[in-house]
């Protein structure tokens, strides 16, 4: 076993994984069988026998590492879909265990995960906690669905699933962010000067559209950019007038998909600025990198509006960055309604991501917005995130666990 760290006043055990295990269990089957199914299949997900055997082989693994490092009657919180095994095998091995684990990402209906040949063991492997938690109440109604189809789970008269006699919460617990980290960082006064470079940069008086995004095919980055030139080939939005940026931070570059979409995009970007740039003034400024926290808060202080719109999310955090951090209530927020946000962020503008028509529409009516509607919708907006942060998240499952 690898020896523990300590950093922060935290104990941390570290569990080790070959290159060869992390190629089949992490970038094979946890990132091209789970994430394209459970992101409604937005890319057709591969199924291979022996991904799946890396896959239970590290799930395992960590589920020893727990029962080492676990306390009977400790509370154990799992995260997201690399470890939807881990939960059954921990209670096998230390059944005196309180186990908790959360998806991060969208469950998807039964009829998707039903092409899993592994449906069963993964359901029953989540079966294996006392509380499973997803981000919207969708996510867990597709999970009870499939539950129920593919596994010995009775609902019980409270509502739960009932396993062997054992009672299973199923719930929404939907995540975000610390308001007050981002709202006081947008408030440092290096900050708010990068903002205003940035707008001096692109002209004062264009209106800027920012994108912020892992480069991921389920963000629908091409999209928001095909919408984009919808509009400037309409002549609603010129580049004298309005600039979209578009920050897309690399993201598990080895698969394939990954690469080609990376490719596709710039193509497209280039095309975009090839049909409507002039002398000092592109359409797209497009940024293949991670950006430091500071840099991020100016550009979402420099924005007028802030365009997600993921094809599939299981939340979008960036959508709430971004409303943390106009203190002054400006800006406008268009999110796609197949973000997970959008059942929280109902002030946004909501569009469909697939229509580039009324994703134009939408993104034009953002650049054009009166000072009052959008203060209006901001302010909504931020009470909302004040009031349901990332602190009452984790105090809401971990209550859940607990009781």
């Amino acid at each position: 076993m690898i020896e523990a760290i300590e950093a922060g006043g935290i104990r941390m055990q570290p569990v080790s994984l070959s290159h060869r295990e992390v190629d089949a269990f992490y970038h094979c089957f946890s990132n091209r069988t789970i994430w394209p199914l459970y992101h409604d299949a937005i890319h057709a997900p591969e199924f291979d026998e022996s991904w799946w055997d890396a896959y239970v082989r590290v799930n395992a693994r960590f589920a020893r590492s727990i029962a080492e490092n676990a306390n009977h009657g400790d509370s154990v919180w799992i995260h997201d879909y690399h470890l939807q095994l881990v939960p059954a095998m921990l209670r096998e091995l230390k059944p005196g265990l309180r186990i908790g684990i959360f998806l991060h990402i969208p469950f998807p209906p039964r009829e998707l995960f039903g092409w899993l040949p592994w449906r069963a063991r993964i359901a029953e492997g989540l079966l294996g906690a006392d509380v499973i938690g997803f981000q919207t109440e969708s996510d867990a109604a597709n999970f009870m669905t499939a539950a129920l189809t593919f596994t010995n789970a009775r609902t019980g008269s409270d509502g739960a699933l009932s396993v062997y006699d054992r009672r299973v919460r199923i719930d929404s617990f939907p995540i975000s962010i610390d308001f007050d980290e981002f709202s006081s960082g947008a408030s440092d006064s290096a900050v708010k000067r990068a903002a205003e470079s940035i707008r001096r940069k692109v002209g004062p008086e264009r209106r800027i559209l920012l994108g912020v995004d892992r480069l991921d095919y389920t963000k629908g980055i091409d999209l928001r950019l095909r919408a984009f030139a919808h509009a400037l080939h309409a002549g609603s939005l010129s580049v004298e007038n309005c600039v979209l940026i578009q920050v897309a931070v690399p993201s598990r570059e080895p698969v394939p998909e990954y690469a080609r979409m990376r490719d596709s995009i710039e193509r497209l970007v280039g095309r975009i600025n090839g049909e409507h740039a002039v002398p000092g003034r592109v359409a797209v400024h497009y940024f293949r990198r991670s950006l430091p926290r500071k840099e991020l808060l100016a550009y979402y202080l420099a924005a007028d509006a802030m365009i997600v719109t993921p094809v599939r999310d299981g939340m979008n955090l960036v959508a709430k960055e971004y409303v943390a951090c106009r203190n002054d209530e400006s800006g406008v927020l268009v999110l796609s309604e197949t973000a997970g946000a959008a059942q929280e962020l109902r002030e946004a503008i909501l569009v469909n991501p697939r229509d580039i028509s009324g994703t134009s529409d939408a993104i034009v009516r953002a650049a054009k917005m009166p000072a009052t509607e959008a203060a209006a919708r901001m302010i909504a907006l931020r009470e909302h995130i004040r009031s349901h942060d990332v602190h009452r998240w984790a105090d809401g499952f971990l209550g859940a666990l607990c009781e």
